[in-house]
């Protein structure tokens, strides 16, 4: 074999290694799209499943899965929204309610925790940022100086994308309501909730509502009673009654604030009376929802006077 041909050879080889790693790279990363694709369309396994117990066991593991998967391919919106959805999901349920809890027996260790939702809800918002950013470029940086401006170029697709950056967001501020660079950042959260409403008002059979209404019993006292009845009804009239969470979110939102006890136990009662099990794609948040039910229950002494 002359010079020639064992460089020709080499070139060859070399082109079709090459070749070959390039092909490798682009399935593994056509398959995490994929994968991307799937978590982010419809309703997880999570939120399907009763066993409230299991879900927080499972889903540190495969949130950081997401995370790891997110290395890989940084701009996959739907691992950007799995990430967005889930991070919130667990701090909601796992972190910040066992922190209210803990807090008034022992208030350095329930506040800690508190400030640990805080932080997993603001690495929600993050990926919820991101995953936005990516569709539309820019708009990350927009958001924090003119957010109404800035929501407008969002999509009714995108809808999932506004409200799970908007519930995170909304939620880390509830942890802190003290904060004023958090307070501050209300703003951004009322024009992504705003916006996404705007686009398409019955999403998810009124979870838009519905935070909105978690968001006002987050500020006592500052929530107008008629705005807040409306969101109520509207929220009640696009789920149907499936939600219990609902009927958890009125009563601290307007029974405790104005000191309403019948009103209080109503809610609570309606709460339980709503099978957990009965309506799939809502069955881990109702037996969320009935958690803590039975909590706020226990404590109706300390609420009214």
């Amino acid at each position: 074999m002359d010079l020639n041909l064992k460089t020709m050879t080499g070139v060859i080889l070399a082109s079709t290694l090459l070749g070959l790693l390039f092909t490798a790279c682009s399935i593994k990363k056509f398959a995490i799209r994929q994968v991307g694709d799937a978590l982010a369309s419809g309703t997880s396994v999570y939120e399907t499943d009763p066993d409230v117990e299991l879900i927080g066991d499972a889903l540190p593991f495969s949130l950081k899965l997401v995370e790891s998967l997110l290395e890989i391919t940084p701009k996959n919106r739907g691992l950007l929204l799995t990430a967005a959805r889930g991070f919130t999901l667990y701090s909601y349920a796992y972190v910040d309610f066992p922190g209210e809890q803990l807090i008034e027996e022992d208030y350095e260790k329930g506040r800690a925790l508190r400030q640990r939702a805080k932080r997993l809800y603001m690495r929600a918002q993050t990926y919820g940022l991101r995953a936005l950013d990516v569709v539309y470029p820019g708009i990350e940086v927009q958001l924090a100086s003119a957010p109404d401006q800035a929501v407008q170029r969002v999509s009714k697709k995108h809808v999932d994308l506004l409200y799970w950056t908007g519930a995170a967001l909304g939620l880390s501020i509830s942890t802190d309501s003290s904060n004023a660079a958090l307070l501050v950042r209300l703003a951004e959260v009322n024009a992504l909730i705003g916006r996404a409403i705007e686009l398409d008002a019955g999403w998810d059979q009124g979870s838009l509502y519905e935070f909105q209404l978690k968001l006002a019993a987050a500020k006592p006292g500052e929530n107008d009673p008629v705005i807040t009845q409306q969101y109520f009804q509207k929220a009640l009239e696009l789920s149907g009654g499936k939600r219990a969470g609902l009927y958890i979110s009125y009563a601290e939102a307007v029974a405790i604030p104005s000191q309403n006890r019948e009103l209080f136990e109503e809610m609570i009662a309606k709460t339980l009376q709503v099978d957990a099990d009965a309506h799939e794609q809502y069955r881990l948040l109702n037996h969320l929802a009935h958690r803590r039910a039975h909590w706020l229950q226990s404590r109706i002494e300390d609420y009214f006077l």
